[in-house]
C-alpha cells in the first residue's frame, strides 16, 4: 500500500484497522490529501487493535472506551505513524495527552440501518415477527430497540461487515437480521443490503455518538500535520459531533453504553442546531430523552451545547440509569 517516495521526503503514514471498512475510509482519506497536494507522498499502514482479535466477548462486558484505538495510538505517539483514521463512534471522547483530534470530515448518513436474512419476507423492524432474533453488539441498539420493540429477541453478533453478512445469512444461524451503520454499509459497496434506515424518523432509534462520521488524529503539536488535514474539515459536521461527543464524555459513557442522540440542523444559514439524546437501561423498560436547540457556530459553543443536554437528561434521572448499568457490569478476566 506504500508509494515509493524520494528519499529527501518522508511519505505521511496513514493508520488504521485492518478491516476492509477501515482500509476503505483510510484510502478515501489519502485520496482526499492527495488532490489537495499530489507533491506528498503516502503509505497506509493496519493494525489488528483489541477489539479487533477479540471477536467474541460482548463489546459491553469489555467496559473500556479504547478497543479500537490504543495499540494505533501507541504507534502514533512513538512516531511510527502520523494520523489515525477512525470511525468517530469509535473513538474515546477523552484522547491521551499525547494526541489531538486534527479534523472530522463532512460526515456521510449517521443512522443505523436494518439488513435482514437473504430470502426472508420482512422488510421493515415493524415487521418482523415475535421472537426474531437481531444480531448485533451494541447496547446502545438493543436497548432502544426493546423500549419499542419488547417482541424481539437480540443476540451479540462481532466481527467485520462482511463476517456478519455471512453470519446472519447462513440459513443454519439463528439470526432473523442485524443491524450497524448505514454508512459503514454504504462505503464497501453494500449499501443494497439496507432494508430499512432506522433513524428517529423512521420509527426507529437515536444512533451513536459520532456515527457516519471519521475522525483524524494526529500527535499533538504536530502542526504540519495539522495544517494539511485541516484542507479536509468539514465545519458544519464538526460542530455537530463535537456537541455529540461533549455530550457523551458529561454522561461518562463508552461505546457499551446505551446513550443515542441526533443532531440535525434546523437552519443552515443561522446555525442553528438541535439535538435530541435519550439514555435507556439495558432492559428497555427506563429512558430519559430530551431535545434542545441552539445556535452553534464555535468549537467552544459546541461543547457547551452537549454539556447543556447532558445536565438536563442527569436531572431528569439519567445518572441513576447509567450508575445501574456500570454497578451490573461484568467483570472481565
Amino acid at each position: 500500500m506504500a508509494e515509493s517516495a524520494p528519499a529527501l521526503q518522508q511519505p505521511l503514514r496513514i493508520g488504521t484497522r485492518r478491516s476492509n471498512l477501515a482500509v476503505v475510509q483510510a484510502e478515501g482519506i489519502r485520496d482526499s490529501l492527495r488532490r489537495i497536494a499530489p507533491d506528498r507522498y503516502y503509505e497506509i499502514e493496519t493494525l489488528h487493535t483489541l477489539g479487533d482479535k477479540d471477536k467474541s466477548t460482548a463489546l459491553y462486558n469489555f467496559g473500556a472506551k479504547s478497543l479500537w484505538t490504543s495499540e494505533l495510538e501507541e504507534k502514533l505517539t512513538s512516531g511510527q505513524l502520523d494520523v489515525i483514521v477512525h470511525c468517530l463512534k469509535d473513538m474515546p471522547t477523552t484522547l491521551p495527552e499525547s494526541c489531538d483530534l486534527a479534523a472530522i470530515p463532512l460526515r456521510d448518513d449517521p443512522r443505523d440501518a436494518l439488513i435482514i436474512k437473504a430470502g426472508l419476507p420482512y422488510t421493515s423492524l415493524q415487521t418482523l415477527p415475535e421472537g426474531a432474533v437481531v444480531g448485533t453488539s451494541s447496547v446502545r441498539r438493543s436497548a432502544q430497540l426493546l423500549r419499542l420493540y419488547p417482541h424481539l429477541r437480540f443476540v451479540n453478533l462481532r466481527g467485520n461487515v462482511e463476517t456478519r453478512l455471512a453470519k446472519v445469512d447462513n440459513p443454519e444461524s439463528e439470526y432473523t437480521c442485524m443491524i450497524m451503520s448505514a454508512a459503514g454499509l454504504e462505503r464497501i459497496g453494500l449499501g443494497h443490503r439496507i432494508n430499512q434506515y432506522i433513524g428517529s424518523k423512521d420509527g426507529g432509534i437515536l444512533h451513536a455518538v459520532g456515527q457516519g462520521a471519521l475522525g483524524l488524529e494526529i500527535r499533538k503539536g504536530d502542526s504540519s500535520t495539522q495544517e494539511l488535514l485541516n484542507k479536509l474539515v468539514d465545519e458544519k459536521s464538526t460542530l455537530a459531533c463535537l456537541a455529540e461527543r461533549a455530550l457523551m464524555r458529561t454522561l461518562e459513557g463508552g461505546c457499551s453504553v446505551p446513550i443515542g442522540v441526533e443532531t440535525e440542523w434546523v437552519d443552515q444559514s443561522q446555525y442553528l442546531l438541535r439535538m435530541r439524546a435519550i439514555v435507556v437501561s439495558l432492559d428497555g423498560t427506563q429512558s430519559v430523552q430530551d431535545t434542545i436547540d441552539k445556535t452553534v457556530r464555535t468549537n467552544d459553543e459546541a461543547t457547551e451545547f452537549g454539556r447543556n443536554l447532558a445536565a438536563k437528561l442527569v436531572a431528569a434521572g439519567a445518572d441513576a440509569i447509567l450508575k445501574e448499568i456500570n454497578t451490573n457490569r461484568p467483570s472481565k478476566d
